[in-house]
């Protein structure tokens, strides 16, 4: 209890005035919601795995004599951490947390398109790094497609709004 209690505040300050709504529980239940979370959590994984195994290429690497960019350090760690805290997201928006869906929601569209640039820059990664980013950024947008679904939008829309079109939840 006592860890709840630790996380609602965490929440507070992630989820701002919406970290206390949550979804109905018949859709944070719905089988479309569940296996949309399943390929999410699937999707993050191997955004976990694509990240731990850049930061190991950087050190085998480094530790056989080749020079690795301060660029590629600070961006391995940087899009691990990321990685991490849209986990937390992810964990919380499956819960029925409104605001962790939202902005799961908001960075899984945003995260691809800053990689992408960064990756365009000529020079500023090696190639390998590069190509981790691109597939970094698909595996994004797979995450971002599931988050952005009709029935995603439907089970996450905000309270206020017709909750007649339950249409898009079928």
């Amino acid at each position: 209890m006592m860890w709840e209690s630790w996380l609602l505040r965490l929440d507070r300050l992630a989820g701002g005035r919406q970290a206390g709504v949550r979804i109905s529980d018949s859709a944070r239940r719905h089988p479309k919601t569940r296996r949309a979370f399943a390929w999410i959590w699937w999707l993050l994984g191997a955004e976990v795995v694509l990240g731990v195994g850049a930061v190991v290429a950087a050190v085998v690497i480094a530790s056989s004599g080749g020079s690795v960019p301060f660029a590629v350090w600070m961006r391995t760690v940087v899009v691990l951490g990321m990685t991490l805290t849209l986990g937390y997201f992810a964990w919380r928006a499956a819960l029925g947390w409104r605001w962790a869906y939202q902005r799961l929601r908001l960075f899984a569209q945003i995260f691809p398109v800053v990689t992408l640039v960064m990756a365009a820059i000529p020079g500023l990664y090696p190639v390998w790094m590069v190509t981790e980013q691109i597939v970094f950024s698909l595996i994004m947008i797979g995450i971002a497609d599931f988050l952005t679904s009709d029935h995603m939008r439907w089970a996450f829309r905000a309270a206020a709004e017709d909750s007649d079109s339950g249409a898009a939840s079928e």
